[in-house]
């Protein structure tokens, strides 16, 4: 392992925040992770890391190599990409966060496709709906869907994330169909979430906005699951349209006030903030905005 990797390493032991993370990140034993810091700290001539049997600081002199050796490996992957054909079979690792609802719905068949065209690659996915820090974890780039207010990442959207109010018909029969905003608080509301108490921003026909805070029957942190408890009829759940499109074509769930509208969201690929894309990461997101669109698959059949 020469110097260029060592730099990656200890690059890696910073932002993991200690040499086991860095370990299980880089799949390479946490020995041979302290081997390369020391190598390179008696290589320098100066100690980077004050390192304790949890947590890894940097030192003055650590902060300042950092700082350049980000500099040096982005631009070693620059000119390594430069020199690469643009249609050559692209490999390595690329480290993923998604959503799950919508990384096993859509993310998955997508990643097939694209996997079997540059099956030299390796992905490692996680699935989860908490927002992962891409530095800290090291991840090459997350989905997220949401209004983005995190200004240390760099973004690009993928689509539109469109929502919808719905119910079962055998709901509705029995409680009776909204036919204003303002109707939503006699019914059963099932919501995403942590709180009890719904917060919902829906605009009328008219262009007057209602902002309810309506109470919840049943609350989860997973769209799947309320899909299938508003299909069994339990009450009125705003979803994303990619979870519930196949329901709403179906006819198990139907849209409730369908005239007004409601705030719309987007699918954005984040990835951190002055750091180079590899080639492989750019061809991957390329790839995801030009299968999904403005209008994704799953908006066109509603």
């Amino acid at each position: 392992m020469g110097q260029l990797e060592d730099m990656q390493v200890f690059i890696r032991v910073v932002e993991a925040g200690g040499v086991g993370r860095a370990a299980e990140q880089l799949g390479i034993a946490k020995s041979a992770v302290s081997r390369r810091l020391t190598d390179l700290e008696a290589r320098l001539g100066t100690r980077l890391l004050n390192r304790t049997t949890r947590i890894s600081s940097l030192t003055a002199s650590g902060n300042s190599y950092y700082q350049q050796a980000i500099k040096v490996v982005d631009q070693v992957n620059e000119i390594n990409s430069e020199l690469m054909d643009a249609e050559s079979a692209l490999n390595g690792n690329i480290r993923l966060a998604a959503p799950l609802s919508f990384g096993l719905l859509h993310l998955s068949p997508a990643l097939d496709v694209f996997m079997k065209q540059h099956p030299a690659l390796t992905i490692h996915l996680d699935f989860s709906d908490r927002q992962a820090d891409l530095v800290e974890e090291g991840f090459d780039l997350a989905l997220r869907i949401a209004e983005l207010k995190d200004s240390s990442v760099q973004a690009r959207r993928i689509c539109p994330a469109r929502h919808a109010l719905l119910a079962s018909p055998a709901y509705l029969k029995q409680q009776g169909e909204p036919h204003k905003p303002n109707d939503l608080k006699h019914h059963h509301i099932l919501k995403y979430g942590g709180g009890s108490i719904s917060h919902w921003l829906i605009t009328d026909t008219n262009g007057k906005r209602h902002n309810l805070h309506l109470s919840s029957k049943m609350v989860a942190n997973n769209g799947d699951f309320l899909l299938h408890m508003a299909i069994a009829g339990h009450g009125i759940v705003m979803l994303p349209t990619f979870i519930a499109w196949k329901s709403m074509i179906s006819g198990e769930l139907v849209r409730v006030l369908p005239d007004c509208s409601l705030p719309s969201l987007n699918a954005y690929f984040v990835y951190p903030q002055n750091r180079y894309l590899t080639q492989r990461v750019r061809r991957l997101i390329d790839f995801m905005v030009e299968r999904f669109g403005d209008r994704p698959y799953w908006d066109q059949a509603n």
